[in-house]
């Protein structure tokens, strides 16, 4: 790591992660973290929300040890992970998010089949301009909070 590259992992990466607690009930039992990578946001939210269980899920074994490594080194108990693809998931959740996993528009169709009725995703993205969707709300978070404009999905079942 440079000498800059602390300041951007807060800033970009976990300061990116903890806005999507910001679109979703704090009182959530489960959130899922579909295509969870190195366990962002999943991770940082479940340190940040210690009463919500975390369900990282990746189809990578190999980001699926890392996932586990990082939970054990940091003590993370209500973190756990699975190794699957999306689209073999079973069950619902209450809370689903994800960075950068798959487009929007695919995002949706997994949503729907596993967000509980009332239920939201939240999903943010690499995006250098605003993505065109449809059927999610688009909330813009300005450089000024970050070093970049961020742009964060919200569908919220109804």
């Amino acid at each position: 790591m440079g000498s800059n590259d602390s300041e951007l992992l807060d800033r970009r990466h976990l300061g990116d992660s903890l806005l999507f607690a910001s679109q979703f009930p704090q009182d959530s039992s489960t959130v899922w973290d579909l295509g969870s990578g190195v366990g962002l946001p999943g991770i940082p939210l479940a340190i940040c929300l210690p009463d919500t269980e975390f369900v990282l899920i990746d189809r990578s074994g190999k980001r699926c040890q890392l996932l586990r490594r990082v939970i054990r080194i940091l003590d993370v108990a209500n973190c756990h992970v699975v190794q699957t693809d999306i689209e073999n998931l079973d069950g619902s959740v209450d809370v689903i998010v994800s960075r950068a996993s798959l487009p929007p528009d695919e995002l949706g169709v997994v949503v729907g089949k596993h967000l509980d009725p009332e239920g939201v995703a939240v999903v943010a993205g690499s995006w250098r301009k605003r993505p065109q969707v449809t059927d999610w709300t688009t909330i813009e978070i300005p450089p000024d909070v970050l070093d970049q404009t961020i742009w964060l999905l919200i569908m919220r079942r109804q």
